[in-house]
């Protein structure tokens, strides 16, 4: 579980995270959602010991982050997973290799061990077959599923994805949102999610925190996104012409 108490961050005097607090559940998928220029970066990325918040608390399975010495965060990071937006692959390694190099520099665990881990999750994200291949010989979706293998291979207890779905077709899109979702459940990760999909806040937002120049506008679930009276969220949420064309057959 995460707990952001009164967060503020500031750039060069602009403030761009306006005394945000929520709650991250672990078991769950956690989504933060809002337009370009929201703030979902830079939280998402204060999260991750980025960027160092000007103000309020974090506190991670309730112990402070700013309580904690070097090795206390050391530790706290080793719990971390992390999928890039675009998959972030080492380009001239294949997937089992990618898939072992957290492994083989966090920890002090023999190279079989290291290895039969990382056949097991990427057995997990259902490409046993491809662990020789390079990422150029995958799809946008496998990559993704080679990023989401390469995250979780450590067993963290928290799990940052930033726009997973960028880049990808609706129905792989929904594949890779499952995936995410039965990990989290499954190893009752506390899971974080940039994005800005309405599908994956359809399939997955067990927990939604909405932002709108950098003030949590709204917080909720995906039954309740779409009966809110909250005028910014519907504007974000209504945007397309599809999402209208479902709200006019609702009224």
């Amino acid at each position: 579980m995460i707990t952001l108490n009164n967060i503020t961050k500031s750039f060069n005097g602009l403030q761009v995270l306006k005394g945000i607090s929520m709650t991250f559940e672990a078991g769950k998928t956690n989504l933060i959602i809002g337009q370009s220029g929201s703030g979902k970066t830079v939280l998402l990325k204060c999260l991750l010991g980025l960027h160092q918040i000007d103000g309020g608390k974090m506190h991670f399975n309730n112990q402070a982050f700013s309580d904690m010495d070097e090795e206390e965060k050391r530790t706290l990071r080793r719990e971390m997973g992390m999928v890039f937006q675009g998959s972030a692959l080492f380009d001239s390694m294949s997937v089992l290799e990618n898939v072992m190099f957290p492994m083989q520099m966090l920890t002090k665990k023999s190279e079989l061990e290291i290895k039969r881990a990382a056949e097991e999750v990427i057995a997990r994200v259902n490409l046993e077959n491809a662990n020789n291949k390079l990422p150029a010989e995958l799809s946008g979706g496998m990559q993704k599923r080679v990023a989401i293998a390469r995250a979780v291979v450590m067993k963290p207890k928290y799990l940052f994805c930033d726009e997973p779905n960028s880049g990808l077709d609706p129905k792989t899109a929904i594949v890779i949102d499952n995936l995410i979702r039965e990990i989290t459940q499954e190893n009752n990760i506390t899971t974080v999610i940039n994005s800005h999909d309405m599908n994956s806040v359809m399939e997955i937002g067990d927990a939604i925190l909405f932002l709108k120049d950098g003030v949590k506008a709204w917080k909720g679930t995906k039954e309740l996104i779409f009966n809110t009276d909250n005028e910014a969220v519907n504007d974000f949420v209504y945007s397309s012409n599809l999402m209208k064309k479902i709200k006019q057959t609702q009224i």
